[in-house]
């Protein structure tokens, strides 16, 4: 494990194209990815999920909130650069969404669910894909480059264990 509590598996690496067998690998995570999170927060109460999971950092219940919001944006870019010819997505200010009164006090029982629900269409569509489909494109604002599905892939295979590990590791340090 990395040592920086914001990167407790790391940050996220793009290699480059996958092969179908990494592919299956990443679209594995994804599929983990519901079940892993409300494994870590099983059992927390209000103040445990209020606590920042590093100095500065959000709360835990601001993480649980903050994964569907992230993997709903990730889902409509794949599914725009699957159905347009290179889409101009829109991003998102996600620090202020963490900010807003729900991701700060709502139980976080439906966003679990909400990923949860997410993630069955989601790993639907990323199975029923063709390898040249991980090839489509869609552009960032905040990217020179045209960005491939497969990039997306990686990312969000690393996303939801990064944020799962920033509450499982604050559990082993807290001895929760």
């Amino acid at each position: 494990m990395a040592t920086d509590p914001r990167y407790p598996i790391g940050k996220e690496e793009w290699k480059g194209p996958l092969t179908e067998a990494e592919r299956a690998e990443k679209i594995r995570l994804i599929a983990e990815t519901p079940q892993k999170l409300r494994d870590a927060v099983l059992g927390l109460d209000d103040a445990q999920l209020d606590t920042p999971y590093r100095e500065g950092g959000w709360t835990v219940r601001q993480v649980v909130h903050h994964l569907p919001d992230s993997h709903l944006n990730a889902y409509v870019r794949m599914r725009l650069a699957l159905t347009e010819e290179r889409p101009l997505v829109k991003t998102y200010e996600e620090a202020a969404w963490a900010e807003l009164v729900d991701a700060r006090t709502m139980a976080v029982e439906p966003s679990l669910c909400l990923l949860w629900c997410l993630h069955e269409r989601w790993v639907c569509l990323l199975e029923s894909l063709k390898p040249e489909d991980f090839a489509r494109t869609f552009r960032h604002p905040d990217h020179k480059e045209p960005q491939v599905l497969d990039r997306l892939l990686v990312i969000y295979a690393w996303h939801g264990p990064h944020h799962v590990a920033q509450i499982t590791e604050l559990r082993k340090r807290r001895g929760w």
